[in-house]
């Protein structure tokens, strides 16, 4: 059986690769893909093949993906543009003959005020049309999503956020690219399937200062804004109008329960716990 890894040169489809190398899963039989091969060399060194993918080349896909059996569609990062890129990757790869296809979505992508979950919604409606085998993996959130509220606390002793109460359940990303790695070495096992993904535990940003303060040694506190308080606050550290709206946006969302779930889907498929936010950021410093 052969594999073909979109995204091969972000952080996500990179540790993939790594995930399916680490679990034996023959090096020859994984295609590594991205814009940018030079990128790659590494995993060819060690005798991974690897092919320039452009979700905005329907010709680069197909040939990128020609031979495989299973596909493991890492999302687009290019928001707006997400919906057209992945229509273009999942039709290469019914005309290049992959017979299985594994799709990173978000979660609960059909039922959600998730700011970020419309075009994982439409790319699942497409991909179930398709007439392919497919495997849904809804992602989580990722622990390094956090990165940037622990050097606001490493600088100013505090961070600031919309989140109120909210819960959010993350787990480090190379949990859930080890879970995709266990699908893709036996994808039909998961055939027709949708996998709800999550960490173990919930917490808030209120407990999230106090673990970036047991990390940083000092204490750290979480300040609560409103929502445009909050946007503000963000403009005036220099994001655009925009970008500040949508981190607002995802924090309402946290704030409204949207990012709580413990399924305990995730440990199961890695047969392990997940990984604690503690430990992620102590590696992120």
């Amino acid at each position: 059986m052969s594999v073909v890894v979109t995204g091969a040169t972000g952080h996500l489809g990179r540790l993939v690769v790594e995930g399916l190398l680490s679990q034996g899963f023959p090096a020859e039989r994984v295609t590594a893909t991205g814009r940018n091969t030079a990128k790659l060399t590494d995993l060819a060194d060690r005798g991974v093949r690897t092919a320039r993918a452009d979700y905005a080349d329907p010709t680069s896909l197909k040939e990128a993906f020609r031979g495989a059996d299973t596909l493991l569609l890492v999302s687009g990062s290019e928001v707006g543009q997400r919906v057209e890129q992945h229509r273009n990757a999942i039709e290469a790869a019914r005309e290049a003959g992959v017979a299985h296809v594994v799709y990173t979505s978000a979660p609960r992508a059909t039922d959600t005020t998730l700011v970020l979950a419309p075009e994982h919604k439409a790319t699942e409606e497409i991909l179930t049309a398709s007439g392919l085998t497919y495997t849904i993996l809804r992602n989580g959130w990722y622990s390094e999503n956090y990165a940037s509220q622990l050097e606001q606390a490493r600088e100013h002793g505090s961070f600031v956020g919309s989140a109120g109460q909210g819960r959010v359940a993350s787990a480090a990303r190379r949990d859930f690219a080890e879970a995709a790695a266990v699908v893709l070495r036996d994808p039909a096992a998961h055939a027709g399937a949708v996998h709800e993904l999550s960490g173990d535990t919930a917490w808030t940003y209120a407990d999230l200062a106090d673990t970036l303060g047991e990390l940083l040694g000092r204490e750290v506190v979480y300040r609560d804004l409103d929502t445009e308080e909050h946007v503000a606050a963000l403009t005036g550290a220099g994001l655009d109008e925009g970008t500040a709206r949508f981190v607002a946006a995802l924090d309402a969302n946290t704030r409204d329960g949207e990012l709580s779930a413990t399924t305990g889907e995730l440990s199961r498929l890695l047969g392990r716990p997940t990984t604690p936010v503690a430990e992620t950021l102590r590696a992120l410093l």
